[in-house]
């Protein structure tokens, strides 16, 4: 409800790095926390990955946690079979430390529905996400990915695709405008890079309930500094 929610990505190797990315965030006034486990080192290790989910959640304090392992295929940093994939998120589920996890959408299906069923059992808020970094699908496809992840049961559906022109962008911002009004579940919708910038502000007009920023480094191109997404993001809620 009202402004979209600025979510910042922590993407430390380690422990030590990823607390001190979750107080900095604190302190910069983030409303939630992404912990992008492909960046992780020892993201293969369960009792390494619980451990790191406790810290977290004692620097966090009560931020809702976002946990995304973000596939090679959709711009992460690491691949994962998915044996590794059900087991990474199991731990997290298990572990009650992080109130949303990110699936991809097009990852292997039965893994998928399975830990979709999973989260849901444990009153997890599942993100089914899809990403392309190399262009920008039509309008109907756009649509059609979240009306797919409203379908399989995605508590929020999350489409991120890169623009080579700003027609793209402006096509981005229609296909969630439109899917604001078709589906039940929240949508968030970005465009990235220097061009899907302001699509990263207009969530509140265009109907995209998340938006991504920064304190430090960024996981993805366009996003930015906590702060002045803020001050944007505030100035358009005031006048609606």
């Amino acid at each position: 409800e009202g402004m979209p929610k600025i979510c910042v990505p922590m993407t430390g190797t380690s422990v030590e790095a990823l607390c001190a990315e979750a107080e900095a965030l604190r302190e910069a006034g983030a409303q939630m926390a992404e912990w992008r486990m492909d960046w992780f080192e020892a993201w293969e290790d369960e009792t390494a990955v619980a451990e790191a989910l406790r810290r977290l959640r004692n620097s966090l304090g009560t931020l809702p946690l976002l946990a995304t392992f973000r596939t090679k295929a959709e711009g992460g940093q690491s691949d994962i079979s998915p044996q590794q994939y059900r087991r990474l998120y199991e731990a997290v589920l298990t572990s009650g430390q992080a109130e949303l996890i990110d699936l991809e959408l097009f990852f292997h299906q039965e893994t998928v529905r399975e830990l979709l069923k999973r989260a849901k059992e444990l009153g997890v808020v599942t993100v089914l996400s899809s990403h392309d970094f190399i262009q920008t699908p039509p309008r109907e496809e756009i649509e059609a990915r979240l009306r797919r992840m409203e379908d399989m049961g995605g508590d929020i559906a999350k489409i991120a695709v890169m623009p080579q022109t700003a027609l793209d962008v402006a096509e981005l911002l229609a296909a969630a405008a439109e899917s604001r009004e078709k589906l039940s579940c929240p949508v968030v919708a970005i465009s990235m890079g220097g061009l899907g910038v302001a699509s990263r502000m207009v969530g509140q007009i265009f109907g995209s309930a998340i938006t991504f920023g920064t304190v430090g480094n960024g996981s993805a191109p366009g996003q930015l500094p906590v702060g002045r997404m803020k001050e944007v993001l505030t100035w358009i809620h005031e006048a609606q």
